[in-house]
């Protein structure tokens, strides 16, 4: 897994607003807690318009759009430097737009950690397509920040019982063991109903014995990670809910919310559609997705 890399680093994107600075100083406190370095990324898109790049004439040596995105590239060092003095911290100024400059950096990194909310080249990062290309392509799990995050309270993940989703599972582990919390393990279904012209729905099934059943689903999920995370409380949650509203409640008291890039069953699309967007924009806590698979559970 990408997150097992020897010396990868923490990537973070910027571009000069507050949400990213927001995420520079998450990315450091990670960063650091990883032992890893961190990297500080600016996508640099005005080459791609053939604008120029230097001062106009009669202005200050130091003027121009290349020398701007230096310098909020060097603040948001700075910025990194403020929560780890011991804390290896580069910068770099890369040509392109924010989504092929993400997605290669994310081929060499631990981690990439995003704002929620930016400007330029990263408006419309978690709101559009950007997003998802991001999500379901990237080479590391992706980790979006929203606002300073809680310095108590425990991690939340989904569970739906598929590849991706002990994907996730290890992640939300080790994230809880990393900062001595706690794991709320969600499971979340619906019970069946017609989703289409001519859908067959039983017209007879058990509750008792569906409830029963996605207990188990939820059960053996976890059961491999809590043995080798054998320190980390578990609370287990089985909720008959839709997921992305199940995910969120839980989400209000977390340090941070982990969910898989794809699903099955009512997860299924929980980033590629609606429910992602729900996820997005009402996640309560910062929030990890992880793609990447491992090719198998915990040992």
């Amino acid at each position: 897994m990408m997150t097992n890399r020897s010396g990868a680093p923490v990537v973070v994107g910027v571009d000069g607003s507050p949400s990213a600075l927001d995420a520079v100083r998450v990315a450091a406190r990670e960063a650091a807690a990883r032992h890893r370095p961190l990297r500080v990324v600016h996508a640099f898109t005005w080459p791609l318009y053939g604008v120029p790049l230097g001062p106009v004439p009669a202005a200050p040596p130091d003027a121009g759009l290349r020398h701007e995105a230096e310098k909020l590239v060097a603040e948001a060092v700075d910025e990194a430097g403020k929560v780890s003095a011991e804390l290896q911290v580069t910068g770099a100024v890369v040509d392109g737009a924010a989504t092929p400059v993400l997605l290669r950096e994310s081929r060499d990194a631990a981690l990439l950690v995003l704002g929620h909310r930016g400007l330029g080249g990263f408006a419309e990062l978690l709101v559009g397509s950007t997003a998802v290309q991001l999500t379901a392509r990237a080479g590391c799990p992706v980790l979006v920040v929203r606002g300073e995050p809680r310095a108590d309270g425990p991690v939340v993940v989904g569970v739906d019982g598929s590849p991706l989703s002990t994907e996730a599972i290890g992640f939300a582990f080790a994230e809880a063991a990393q900062r001595g919390t706690s794991l709320v393990a969600v499971h979340a279904w619906l019970y069946p109903t017609p989703v289409g012209p001519g859908d067959i729905v039983p017209l007879v099934y058990d509750p008792e014995a569906l409830a029963a059943e996605e207990g188990r689903v939820l059960a053996e999920s976890l059961a491999g990670w809590s043995e080798r995370y054998p320190e980390v409380p578990v609370q287990q949650r089985l909720v008959a809910a839709a997921p992305a509203r199940a995910v969120v409640e839980e989400s209000t008291d977390a340090q941070l919310t982990v969910v898989g890039a794809h699903g099955r069953g009512a997860f299924r699309g929980l980033l590629l559609g609606s429910v992602s967007h729900a996820v997005l924009q009402h996640a309560r806590s910062p929030l990890a997705i992880v793609r990447h698979r491992r090719g198998g559970g915990p040992n």
